[in-house]
C-alpha cells in the first residue's frame, strides 16, 4: 500500500471516529437537557400563543412568550446540532464513494460540518449552566460611577455602550429607565432593563466593580488615571411572586424628565423616583411621558430589587450589593480594563483575559460570562 493510501485510510478513520463520538454526545445531551420534555412543553406554549384570547391578559402573555423563548433556547440549537451531525454522516457516506483528491476534499467538508456541530454543542453547554431560579428572566441593570470623578462618569457611559452592544449581539432589547448625567461628561448613574431569554442568567455574571486604567482624555497633562464603576443586576420577577411594599414605607418624588424627549418632558413632572425607606433602595424612571406609566415601571424595578434584598438577608449574603456593599473603588473590583501602558481585560474571579480591549468595549464579553458560569457550576462561585 502506498504512502498516499495510508494517509487516506487514517483520515477516513479519523472522520468516522469523529462522527461516532458526536452521535454519542448527541444522545447524552438529549438525556441531560430532557429534550423530549422540552419539545412537549414548547408545543403546548406555542399552542397557547395561537389562542384567540392570548393577549386578553398582557402580563400572562408576556410570561408565556418568555417561557416559550426559554424552551426554544434549548430546542433550536439541539435540532441544529442533530441536523449537523446527520449532514456530516451523509457527507461521509458520499466521500467514501469518491477517491483521490475528490475524496480528500469531501473529507474536509465532512470535518467542517463536524466543527459546526461543535458550535451547537457549545450553545447547549452554555444553556445547561443556566439553571438558576430566575436565569431565564429579563434583568434590571444599574451602572453607578465610583471613585474617579469625571473619568468614572465617562467610564459608566462606556460600560453602558458595551452592554448595549452585547445585548444587540444576543438579540435582546434594551430599555432605558433613568439616567443622571455627570457634571462635566458621562453618566453618574443609569438604570436600564434588558429583555430577552436568559438575560439575567447571563448578565448576573457582570455584577460587581469594574476598574478602568487609561490615559485620561480629561487631563491636560495626559496622565494615567484609574476609575471605578459598579454594575448591579436583579431579575425581573413575575407578578405571582409576593413582595410586600407598604404605602407608609414608600416615598414618591416626581420631577421633570431630563435629556431628549421634546417639549413634553421639559414641561411636566412625569419622572418618578421611589425610595423604600426601611432599606434605602432608590429606583427611578423617566422613560414614559405618563407619570402613571413611569411609576408602574419603577414599582416593577423596586419589587425586583426588594426581592433580591430579602433573599440576600435570608442567605446572610448582604455583601453583594445591598447592606454591606463592596466599596466602589480600590481592592474590590471583579474585572480590570487596562488601556495603558498595555492592553488587557482580565476577570479577577476566573482569570479569563484578553488583549482585545476594543473588542470587549464593542460588546464581546461572552467569554467572560461563560468562564464565570462554568466556575459557578463547578461550585467555586458564590452568586445565585
Amino acid at each position: 500500500m502506498s504512502e498516499e493510501n495510508k494517509e487516506k485510510l487514517i483520515e477516513a478513520e479519523e472522520v468516522r471516529q469523529t462522527i461516532a463520538e458526536l452521535e454519542k454526545r448527541v444522545g447524552e445531551m438529549a438525556d441531560y437537557i430532557k429534550i423530549d420534555e422540552r419539545r412537549a412543553k414548547l408545543a403546548a406554549l406555542e399552542e397557547k400563543q395561537a389562542g384567540a384570547d392570548f393577549w386578553s391578559n398582557q402580563t400572562a402573555a408576556r410570561e408565556t412568550i418568555a417561557a416559550t423563548n426559554a424552551e426554544r433556547a434549548y430546542v433550536v440549537p439541539y435540532d441544529s446540532l442533530l441536523k449537523s451531525v446527520e449532514d456530516a454522516k451523509v457527507l461521509f457516506e458520499l466521500a467514501e464513494m469518491e477517491d483521490g483528491s475528490a475524496q480528500q476534499s469531501a473529507f474536509k467538508d465532512t470535518l467542517a460540518e463536524c466543527a459546526k456541530a461543535e458550535e451547537y454543542f457549545g450553545k447547549l453547554r452554555l444553556q445547561s449552566l443556566l439553571g438558576g431560579k430566575f436565569d431565564q428572566c429579563n434583568v434590571f441593570v444599574k451602572l453607578h460611577a465610583g471613585q474617579g470623578g469625571t473619568e468614572a462618569c465617562d467610564w459608566v457611559q462606556m460600560l453602558y455602550r458595551m452592554y448595549q452592544r452585547y445585548a444587540e449581539s444576543q438579540g435582546w432589547k434594551v430599555e432605558e429607565y433613568d439616567q443622571q448625567p455627570g457634571e462635566e461628561a458621562g453618566l453618574k448613574d443609569v438604570y436600564f432593563r434588558v429583555e430577552g431569554p436568559y438575560a439575567f442568567g447571563m448578565l448576573k455574571a457582570e455584577r460587581g466593580i469594574h476598574r478602568l486604567v487609561r490615559i485620561s482624555p480629561f487631563d491636560a497633562n495626559k496622565r494615567r488615571q484609574t476609575s471605578f464603576a459598579s454594575v448591579e443586576t436583579v431579575a425581573e420577577i413575575n407578578d405571582d411572586i409576593d413582595v410586600e411594599i407598604k404605602d407608609e414605607d414608600l416615598r414618591i418624588d416626581t420631577y421633570r424628565s431630563g435629556g431628549a424627549g421634546g417639549q413634553h418632558v421639559n414641561k411636566t413632572d412625569s419622572a418618578v423616583r421611589l425610595t423604600h425607606l426601611p432599606t434605602g433602595i432608590v429606583v427611578a424612571c423617566q422613560k414614559e411621558r405618563s407619570q402613571h406609566m413611569n411609576k408602574e415601571k419603577a414599582m416593577n424595578m423596586l419589587r425586583a430589587q426588594l426581592y433580591e434584598y430579602y433573599e440576600d438577608q435570608k442567605k446572610a449574603e448582604m455583601d453583594r450589593f445591598y447592606g454591606a456593599k463592596s466599596e466602589n473603588g480600590w481592592g474590590s473590583q471583579i474585572r480590570s480594563y487596562v488601556f495603558c501602558p498595555y492592553t488587557m481585560v482580565k476577570d479577577l474571579r476566573t482569570e479569563f483575559e484578553t488583549s482585545d480591549v476594543n473588542g470587549v468595549m464593542d460588546g464581546h464579553i461572552q467569554g467572560f460570562i461563560e468562564a464565570w458560569l462554568q466556575m459557578k457550576a463547578s461550585g467555586t462561585a458564590s452568586a445565585r
